[in-house]
């Protein structure tokens, strides 16, 4: 499109019904008439349940039906964030057509229940339709009006705007794609306008009540266009022979026939035929094709009917049963709780598959809480694998205090890492606006819980110790943001903040250096932590400055760990907890790839810790040694054994390079380059850094996997054809060993990403779950991510036609020009820096 193109919609063309979406209240509730005359804190207690009152005017008069929003009594903000659709289509609307919102109190009397209405014109004066989020100002105490011109005007009069009213529209243009969105300034724009929005907040005063709603956007703008008056288009009467488009009034519509047929089809009476019902063999190779799909597919009404008809006779396949209560309409009352009694009675799940149930796709408070009853039967350990997952999933339960929330929060006053990772997976999300109640009040269940615990529960500790020993972990992060800051402060070169970094922990925070009492460590509770020792602490060379600190332990050794203040660490934390669960997954299948899962955990949005792990980056190895093998040598010679090193250091790197190229290629991790990859002294590959994933890369046209030339020479290098074999048969011995180690190498990879596609639902249903976080790369388009993860499984593919896909994907990275050409640009890069 040039620059002088216009392109646009015709509204009379939009065959589509009016849809808009609730999303929150802004501003304090005016006080009851009856509590007026009380003191400040009984009119800060109003206890409303809400709800917003929708009504489309067209030249000022009601079309349609009124459609009201559920009730919201979690309190300010009020959050519904509920779509709205209306039965009137955008072709039907005319230029005066106009929403009335008018916002309800239930909790109240009649004078006390109207808080407040405004009304919105559809199309601005340059007839065009308006879309994103609007910002409505409630006229307080009246119903909306929907005459023509309307007395309760949403829109803030042009006299009263400012800079915050100037902001708003530039963020509703960049949330429609009008402005090129540029990652680092975004962050710092969003930052400066909440100081922006908190300054003018406490200027106002809240005076006034705001209704924030979304309206649907198109691919191009919508003119309006009177139905029948385009134009542009041919008429339809035509004294040809083509053929002509008769609109349908009924297309789209529910077919009366067809849905009394459905309705008798699952009717009660069916249940006694049904339960003698057995599947022919197409039928069950139907039905195993199904029970075969992933969790993210949605199922085809054919599909749905096929499952309820032989409900009765899956009832003893435990793996059928998620499937079959996604085929069930939860809207019939009898229906749902036909589909309740039989889950009952089901062969109990899988604690993978109860996960599922956890997801957004399942409302019902039954389905959730036996998806709870399931996952008590998961030992700690496993527990503790999808924790941060199972926060994340308090966000679609139906109350603040649900069953799952009472569940993790038991479970985790027996066991200390349990309540400690609980307790900061919950602190992080009180950033979060919209569920900032939710999880408080899980925060709260916590500490009511550990408080009120007996000193025999927890050998030496009671619960009030045990609680403060968590405390003090977030006093101890506080500290150390606050030591950031200065050392961040100190002009000169990096060895002039290490300076100044020791010179605190050992002057003005010397009682950093010994602890009053030991605290539990953030990264590892199990392990108590009793100070910091300044001579073996120091800064890392780059932008954040990240500390990187040596701690001693309460047994007399020291563990290290890197605090970073200014980057979300979050995605980071994701990424190692999947690392960590596929090298359990491996493991259950007797494959160590000699993986290093070191610990990560966010301690705010912009905050966390990680486990330091001495090791040194394949950039600095080989500007050291020239290659991998000179550096191994270095820590494992051995004269008889391959390349001159041991064959246990050898096997070490080769599996573990195998490991980390399975993940990162199912993950989508990007941004690999030499500075990211590093390598221990016994001869572990891991990688670091995550801030790409889910096929997200900066760099163009990335490789299927991330295997270096240099990586691949360790091995002895790729199978090449032998050439002059009579000339020396030593040479052909040679040659024979050389390329065993990286055909061991590919027969690594292909036995761990079959196992791990074993385990695909359960990897699926645990980034599903994520789907609602704030996690840069899945928040951006989590439909979109969550679909590149399943591709990267390959389910339509055995493992024997697998075997010869990834193989082909490894020959693919290996000859790969053009991530060598940008390898070697990333490397002047960093020199000139």
């Amino acid at each position: 499109m040039t620059g002088n193109e216009f392109r646009f919609f015709l509204s009379c063309d939009i065959n589509l019904p009016v849809t808009f979406r609730i999303e929150r209240l802004e501003g304090k509730l005016p006080p009851t008439k009856s509590s007026a005359s009380e003191s400040d804190w009984v009119i800060e207690e109003r206890k409303a349940e809400l709800y917003v009152d929708c009504t489309l005017y067209i030249d000022g008069a009601p079309f349609g039906l009124p459609t009201r929003t559920r009730l919201e009594s979690i309190g300010q903000p009020y959050c519904w964030n509920e779509l709205i659709t209306l039965s009137t289509k955008y072709r039907d609307l005319t230029a005066h057509s106009q929403l009335a919102l008018t916002v309800w109190d239930v909790s109240c009397d009649e004078d006390d229940g109207l808080i407040g209405g405004a009304t919105i014109v559809l199309f601005n004066n340059k007839k065009q339709l308006k879309t994103g989020k609007q910002k409505l100002r409630l006229w307080s105490g009246k119903e909306a009006d929907g005459s023509y011109p309307t007395t309760t005007p949403g829109k803030v009069p042009r006299h009263e705007r400012g800079e915050l009213e100037r902001l708003e529209k530039l963020v509703n243009k960049y949330e429609r794609g009008q402005i090129q969105p540029i990652d680092w300034l975004d962050r710092l724009t969003f930052k400066a306008l909440e100081k922006i929005k908190e300054k003018e907040s406490c200027k106002n005063g809240n005076s006034h009540l705001n209704l924030i709603v979304d309206f649907c956007s198109f691919e191009h703008r919508v003119v309006f266009q009177e139905s029948g008056a385009n134009f542009f288009s041919p008429s339809p009467v035509s004294s040809t022979n083509e053929i002509v488009t008769v609109w349908d009034p009924e297309v789209g519509r529910t077919n009366p026939s067809e849905h009394k047929q459905l309705k008798l089809a699952r009717s009660l009476n069916r249940g006694i035929i049904d339960k003698d019902l057995k599947p022919s063999s197409n039928e069950r190779k139907s039905i195993q094709r199904i029970l075969k799909y992933p969790p993210t597919r949605t199922l085809s009404g054919d599909e749905r009917q096929l499952l309820w008809k032989f409900r009765f006779s899956l009832m003893s396949e435990k793996k059928a049963l998620t499937k079959f209560l996604r085929c069930v309409e939860w809207s019939d009352l009898q229906e749902a709780k036909q589909a309740l009694e039989l889950m009952g009675k089901w062969e109990t799940i899988d604690v993978c598959d109860a996960l599922e149930l956890l997801s957004p796709v399942f409302e019902s408070e039954e389905v959730r809480a036996y998806a709870v009853r399931v996952l008590e039967r998961a030992a700690d350990e496993e527990l503790q694998c999808y924790l941060l997952q199972l926060v994340q999933a308090l966000r679609f339960e139906r109350s603040d205090k649900s069953r799952l929330s009472h569940f993790l929060v038991q479970r985790s006053l027996h066991n200390i890492e349990l309540a400690s990772f609980l307790r900061w997976y919950v602190t992080v999300e009180l950033h979060d606006p919209a569920y900032a109640k939710r999880f408080y009040c899980t925060y709260e269940i916590l500490e009511d819980n550990m408080m009120k615990l007996a000193a025999d529960l927890n050998e030496d500790e009671e619960g009030l110790k045990l609680w403060q020993s968590l405390v003090r972990q977030t006093e101890l992060t506080a500290q150390l943001c606050s030591i950031t800051r200065d050392v961040r402060n100190v002009r000169g070169g990096t060895q002039k903040k290490i300076d100044k970094l020791r010179q605190l922990l050992s002057g003005l925070l010397s009682e950093l250096t010994y602890f009053e009492e030991p605290i539990r460590s953030p990264l590892a509770p199990d392990t108590l932590i009793t100070g910091i020792v300044p001579s073996e602490s120091s800064i890392f060379k780059s932008a954040l400055h990240p500390l990187r600190l040596t701690f001693r332990t309460a047994n007399g050794g020291t563990c290290k760990m890197i605090f970073k203040k200014g980057d979300d660490i979050r995605q980071d934390q994701l990424v190692v907890q999947m690392v960590s669960l596929m090298d359990r997954l491996l493991k259950s299948e007797n494959l160590d790839l000699h993986l290093t899962p070191y610990r990560v955990l966010a301690t705010g949005q912009d905050e966390g810790m990680l486990e330091f792990i001495p090791s040194s980056s394949l950039a600095q190895i080989l500007s050291e040694h020239r290659s991998i093998i000179s550096y191994l040598q270095k820590f494992h010679p051995d004269e008889e054994g391959p390349f001159g090193i041991t064959s246990t250091c050898l096997e070490t790197f080769i599996k573990s390079c195998a490991g980390y190229s399975v993940i990162t290629y199912i993950l989508g991790i990007g941004d690999r380059h030499l500075d990211n990859l590093l390598l221990r002294d016994d001869g572990r590959l891991f990688h670091v850094d995550f801030g790409f994933i889910l096929g997200r890369d900066p760099k163009p046209f990335p490789p299927p996997m991330k295997l270096c030339k240099e990586m691949v020479e360790a091995m002895g290098g790729a199978e090449r054809p032998l050439k002059n074999l009579s000339d020396d048969a030593c040479l052909v011995s040679k040659v024979t060993i050389i390329s065993q180690y990286y055909t061991r190498f590919k027969s690594y990879c292909c036995e761990a990403y079959n196992i791990l596609r074993k385990s695909s639902n359960l990897i699926l249903n645990l980034f599903y779950l994520m789907a609602g976080s704030n996690i840069p790369d899945i928040a951006s388009d989590p439909e979109k991510g969550i679909l590149k993860l399943q591709e990267k499984f390959r389910l339509d593919l055995d493992d024997e036609e697998c075997i010869h896909f990834f193989q082909d994907l490894i020959n693919e990275s290996v000859s790969a020009l053009f991530p060598q050409m940008v390898e070697t640009i990333h490397r002047w890069a960093q020199y000139w820096r």
